[in-house]
């Protein structure tokens, strides 16, 4: 597992300090911005509530304990900058789930996307390009953890 270099840590650690603390409406944020560069995600979220069009999915009990669940993972990986190879395990884990319900890798990148636009929009002009590039670092070690995960369930599977 890649390791992130001390500037890298600060920078998030310091943006997402504030953040942190008021996880469920980035979530929001950042989940509306997915729906918006990839609608056909939405397909895959079958809740009780009609989850064909993003504001009543978003606003679903059930969506937003998913909301509730990804800004936990990510607070998870913040916490853990030091020592982000502890979490593999529970990343593959991940990777595999989201391979079962259906998630392709590449809606990965497309998550990644809506990530950052949650930080530009919620950090303003904190929002800097080495702290771009700083999350991406990060994201894309959760995310080779993740695709790994995926894999190995899918060989699971065709076999």
């Amino acid at each position: 597992m890649e390791k992130l270099s001390e500037k890298d840590k600060g920078l998030i650690r310091d943006s997402w300090e504030s953040l942190g603390k008021n996880k469920v409406p980035h979530g929001i944020v950042m989940f509306t911005r997915l729906f918006e560069l990839d609608p056909a995600l939405l397909t895959l979220f079958s809740y009780s509530t009609n989850c064909g069009v993003a504001p009543e999915c978003l606003s679903s009990p059930e969506f937003l304990e998913h909301v509730t669940k990804v800004m936990l993972v990510i607070d998870a990986a913040v916490s853990h900058l030091d020592d982000l190879h502890t979490l593999e395990e529970f990343l593959l884990n991940l990777g595999r789930k989201h391979q079962a319900v259906g998630v392709k890798t590449q809606s990965f990148a497309v998550v990644g996307e809506s990530l950052l636009y949650m930080l530009q929009s919620s950090l303003g002009p904190a929002y800097t390009t080495p702290l771009r590039q700083a999350w991406l670092n990060m994201y894309s070690i959760v995310v080779s953890s993740m695709t790994r995960g995926w894999a190995k369930n899918g060989e699971h599977k065709s076999n």
